[in-house]
């Protein structure tokens, strides 16, 4: 009930949201919250209606008698919430059905608090690892600025434990978001930023190393893009996504990441073989990557969308006052 309600709700929000561009982001967000509150009602109206029905067959059992369906449904929500008022008093079979309706009540209200604190520490997990990466890949992020980044702040030897730990973070989000589809919906904070974009960007970064550079960090590479790519076949099965357009890099900027990567200090296979492995990787995971980033409307991972190196925050600030410094003196 729980995921055939979420998806059957949010494709006419998503519409609505994407009409209305200037709270498009604002709009989007909101589903997350919202369809949570609601299938919790959901799932309390639906005890309450059954645990009715059951009272409403065993209406002889209850003094007074139960005449119609609402005093059903009223007899089963006091029940289910503990309520207890005493205008109504079961007999027989109908006592264990009140027992059991008030049993359901307790245990419905502990798992709503576990289910909240499990599903926001998830989300919590999954949004720092998109902070981490933005840092490093830009915003959107893009793979091949990623690696540039290591290269330029002379940390490659850090690459391999970062992508051990991506593909922990990969198999958190494969766990959870599985386990709680409508943890898929909570967007970013910022409105570049999407953990579908940052998964984007890591599968490029792992292909690339794979395909283009000559490096020894082929095995992690190797494990994070299995990993990736089994995300989102796996997110692409659970949605009953249909098939999408795959999300092409051309030949020319194929080649502009390796002059990009050459320039950052990389070595580079520059080969036919290397075009070709990269194609046929890449095409692993892109078409079901571009489903789900359509389908959920976020930000797609970029290509090349910084020069190398990429500015600090606050370089142009310092730059300008050095200037201003300059003109005065």
């Amino acid at each position: 009930m729980s995921s055939w309600l979420t998806r059957t709700l949010w494709l006419p929000w998503r519409y609505l949201s994407l009409r209305n561009k200037q709270r498009r982001e604002y709009l989007l967000s909101l589903f997350a919250p919202l369809s949570l509150i609601l299938l919790l009602t959901v799932w309390v109206v639906a005890l309450v209606f059954g645990f009715g029905l059951i009272l409403y067959g065993l209406r002889n059992s209850v003094q007074p008698p139960i005449k119609d369906y609402g005093s059903a449904f009223y007899l089963a929500g006091t029940s289910l919430f503990t309520l207890g008022f005493g205008d109504y008093v079961a007999d027989g079979v109908a006592r264990i059905v009140v027992l059991t309706a008030a049993g359901c009540g307790l245990a419905v209200m502990s798992l709503v608090i576990t289910f909240l604190f499990s599903l926001y520490s998830s989300l919590q997990n999954r949004e720092v690892f998109v902070d981490l990466v933005e840092a490093r890949a830009g915003s959107p992020p893009s793979g091949v600025t990623l690696l540039e980044t290591y290269a330029r702040l002379k940390i490659l030897e850090q690459l391999p434990n970062d992508l051990g730990n991506w593909e922990a973070w990969a198999a958190e989000i494969l766990e959870g978001h599985c386990a709680y589809p409508v943890l898929s919906f909570f967007r970013s904070t910022l409105e570049k930023d999407s953990w579908l974009g940052t998964l984007g960007a890591m599968l490029d970064a792992c292909t690339l190393l794979l395909t283009t550079v000559e490096t020894e960090n082929c095995g992690m590479a190797y494990l994070m893009h299995r990993m990736g790519c089994r995300i989102v076949l796996e997110l692409h099965r659970l949605f009953r996504l249909p098939p999408a357009e795959q999300l092409e890099v051309d030949r020319e900027q194929f080649e502009q990441a390796q002059r990009s990567l050459a320039q950052a200090g990389f070595t580079i296979r520059d080969d036919e073989s290397a075009w070709c492995a990269f194609v046929e990787l890449h095409s692993a995971y892109s078409n079901s990557l571009n489903a789900l980033i359509r389908y959920f409307a976020t930000t797609p991972p970029t290509w090349t969308s910084y020069p190398v190196p990429i500015p600090h925050p606050f370089e142009h600030h310092l730059r300008t006052k050095l200037a201003s410094r300059s003109k005065r003196t």
